[in-house]
């Protein structure tokens, strides 16, 4: 598909999703034990044969450069790319990008190939598997000047958080409604699917005819797709909502970030990582397999290069590398791992000096909480959260939405009690 070219946003700061973005952006966070969030809308988008993609960047951008430019080397031949696009001063422009649509604006000096017909714009920070590639075909058949993806959605506590669209009687979208409050709106765009009502929710992927995405950026200086561009033009420019019915979510707060790797776990979830046809890429690290000792594993996922030894293992998510150490329990957690292997001798002196290696130590109990990379848990240190708090920024540590949350590099102390 030579005349589709694919736009991924991963420049945004990523404050809910904090401490997990204190020193990355948040499409670098890593997902599922090996993986990280960008590897995703990569992933959907080589799969469904679209191998020019841009991936604009902006915050903490260092360790998500290092890991596309390692990740994605096509083949030349294919005259595909995955390349990062970050945000720039000019004799014009000297800020951050202010939004989405600023973004995009300010890097259409680059998306001026005369064999590009069409731009589909994505989100660095989502789960799901989808066929771009019947979008595109959908967008194609209708005519349309721009194509948002939407996804059903049943719950109404939870579209109070979304971005719900309108259709009209030709199933057009007319109208947007930016995480609604009023009972009114919500009831006015309410759809009825296979006999059971739900509202159709923005996915923030879209398709533009590139000529119409110009025009749009152009015309305007509002720097937000789904808040300002996109609405402001439904009486003008012909746009029809694609809907996706498949799994998708949005990995926008630690709550999200923590129950979408949990379900993983589950015997069957409910995107499948092992589908060979549908593969989500990552960077090859060529790790040895995980090592386990007389340990007792239960509904978990353990990436490999990973050393468990004599531990008990429930419900939990362990990352590359990652340690775990004799006696130690960890249950309902999210481990994930390090980035390097300390050396025998190295561990040899940390332990003669009664200090705490990479991984968790001898005895620990951790409990709902999640482990950022490289982290050193003393033995018998106990992170179960044990007075309930809801919140709260510790040196080393926070706590949000009750999950305790290890930042990387740090070092919890043998004994302690979080």
């Amino acid at each position: 598909m030579k005349d589709v070219l694919c736009v991924i946003m991963g420049g945004g700061r990523g404050t809910r999703l904090y401490p997990l973005t204190k020193e990355r952006c948040k499409p670098a966070v890593p997902l599922a034990g090996k993986y990280r969030l960008i590897d995703v809308p990569i992933s959907n988008c080589l799969n469904s044969g679209f191998n020019k993609i841009y991936v604009l960047t902006q915050f903490n951008s260092e360790s998500l450069i290092k890991h596309v430019m390692l990740t994605y080397k096509l083949d030349f031949f294919s005259e595909g790319f995955v390349e990062i696009l970050a945000a720039e001063q000019t004799m014009e422009k000297t800020e951050w990008f202010q939004g989405t649509a600023d973004a995009v604006r300010r890097s259409l000096k680059h998306f001026d190939d005369p064999a590009i017909k069409y731009i589909i714009v994505l989100s660095g920070d989502q789960l799901y598997k989808m066929n771009l590639k019947e979008m595109l075909d959908f967008h194609k058949e209708k005519r349309a000047d721009m194509t948002l993806a939407c996804n059903p959605a049943y719950d109404k506590k939870s579209l109070r958080e979304m971005g719900i669209v309108k259709l009209d009687a030709n199933n057009r979208i007319v109208d947007f409604f930016e995480k609604p409050k009023s009972a009114t709106r919500l009831k006015s765009a309410t759809i009825s699917i296979e006999g059971k009502k739900c509202c159709l929710v923005s996915m923030g992927i879209y398709i533009f005819n590139k000529n119409v995405l110009f025009e749009l950026l152009n015309e305007s200086d509002k720097v937000d797709f789904g808040k300002e561009i996109i609405p402001n033009s439904f009486a003008r420019k012909l746009t029809e909502a694609f809907v996706y019915r498949g799994y998708w979510r949005d990995i926008g707060s630690i709550r999200n970030f923590y129950d979408e790797n949990l379900v993983l776990t589950e015997p069957v979830p409910p995107i499948d990582f092992f589908d060979e046809n549908w593969q989500i890429f990552t960077r090859p690290r060529y790790l040895p397999p995980m090592k386990v000792k007389d340990s007792k594993i239960s509904k978990s996922i353990i990436s490999e290069g990973s050393i468990i030894e004599s531990a008990t293992l429930k419900h939990s998510v362990i990352g590359l590398r990652g340690r775990i150490g004799q006696g130690a329990v960890v249950e309902d957690s999210i481990v994930m791992g390090c980035d390097f292997y300390q050396s025998l001798g190295e561990i040899i002196k940390a332990q003669k000096a009664g200090r705490p290696i990479m991984g968790i130590g001898k005895n620990c109990v951790i409990r709902k909480a999640i482990l950022d990379k490289n982290v050193k848990i003393g033995d018998n240190a106990k992170i179960t959260n044990v007075k309930n708090i809801k919140d709260f920024e510790g040196k080393n540590y926070s706590i949000k939405d009750g999950i305790i949350i290890v930042h990387k590099n740090a070092t919890i102390d043998p004994g302690a009690v979080i």
